[in-house]
């Protein structure tokens, strides 16, 4: 990847979760920006989801990759932090060794925020690691058929259309709110970029938090989504590019995406391994007119990555783009 030249550190704000936020983050680092990732605590899935029903604490597993994502430790260290216990090993089956010790030191520090904290020196991260919220989250889902679910791994079980999604604390006697810095962190940055990731179990977990969607709407920076590849299991069944959009903006009822990135390149057939990456259904189509009328300016290009069976966002390529829409960088 080229180095990008500029005057300063651009500052650079990602908000989401899943496997997509961190291959955005590397980029990022590797461009020497001022990165703030904000990560979403609404995952009650697989290891995270025991932890945050056992040890009450924010589900540690998207923060625990967005933490290795930015971290400068040597690579067996790493890989200590990435080891999870294999299935026979009864009580700490499926367990990251990284998310035992985020929930470890929250523990003793009394809360997620000052744990990420400690860690993110201690592991030499550059930047900065917030939760969403100081709280797990739910999150619930309503359908078009007027039926609702709660629980983020529930939601695609029954592949019904998504109409909304919303968020409340697991202890539901006040409004969710962002977690400390987050707002201020928005508020002042160059650009917020939005996923990739699961429209909505990634993103928006992030964006119904009412104080830091709100944030999103009113910030001055450049807000850009970077929509998925492929459609998605029980999410995103039969979406465009402008669908992604749409619903955003239906949730936080304003047309506030400034830009969107968009795949353009064709994803071999029958590359994808089915199997391995089971949710992943075919390319998400393109609508170019529906983006327009969405208020959004377009940027389509081959931002693809093929690597094991699966089909990726290509980091260097995207942070490129990023960095060219924000200070209309030459590479």
């Amino acid at each position: 990847m080229t180095t990008i030249k500029r005057n300063r550190k651009p500052k650079m704000v990602v908000i989401g979760g899943g496997t997509g936020l961190p291959v955005i983050l590397k980029g990022l680092k590797a461009q020497n920006a001022d990165i703030t990732a904000i990560v979403t605590v609404a995952d009650d899935g697989g290891s995270s989801g025991t932890l945050r029903n056992y040890v009450n604490v924010v589900p540690p597993g998207d923060i625990r990759n967005v933490l290795l994502s930015l971290s400068d430790i040597p690579e067996m260290q790493q890989e200590i932090f990435q080891y999870r216990f294999d299935t026979e090993d009864d009580f700490l089956a499926g367990h990251a060794i990284g998310n035992l010790i985020i929930a470890a030191i929250s523990e003793m520090r009394g809360n997620v925020f000052e744990a990420i904290q400690v860690l993110s020196q201690m592991m030499r991260v550059e930047g900065h690691v917030y939760p969403a919220a100081e709280e797990a989250l739910i999150l619930h889902a309503i359908f078009e058929d007027g039926t609702q679910v709660s629980g983020e791994s529930k939601i695609a079980l029954d592949r019904k259309k998504i109409k909304r999604v919303f968020v409340t604390p697991t202890e539901n006697n006040h409004e969710a709110k962002a977690s400390r810095e987050v707002i201020a962190a928005i508020m002042d940055a160059d650009m917020v970029v939005l996923g990739p990731g699961s429209l909505f179990t990634s993103i928006l977990p992030n964006l119904m938090i009412s104080d830091l969607g709100k944030a999103v709407v009113e910030t001055k920076a450049e807000v850009v989504h970077i929509c998925n590849i492929m459609t998605q299991l029980g999410e995103t069944e039969n979406f465009s590019d402008a669908e992604h959009i749409r619903v955003l903006h239906e949730h936080l009822e304003a047309k506030f995406i400034s830009t969107v990135l968009v795949n353009t390149e064709h994803v071999p057939e029958g590359y994808l391994d089915k199997e391995r990456y089971d949710e992943y259904l075919v390319q998400v189509s393109h609508d170019f007119e529906g983006l327009r009328n969405e208020g959004c300016k377009v940027v389509s290009a081959d931002f693809l990555e093929l690597r094991d069976d699966g089909v990726f966002h290509d980091g260097d390529k995207v942070v490129e783009e990023l960095f060219r829409l924000a200070f209309g960088a030459k590479v």
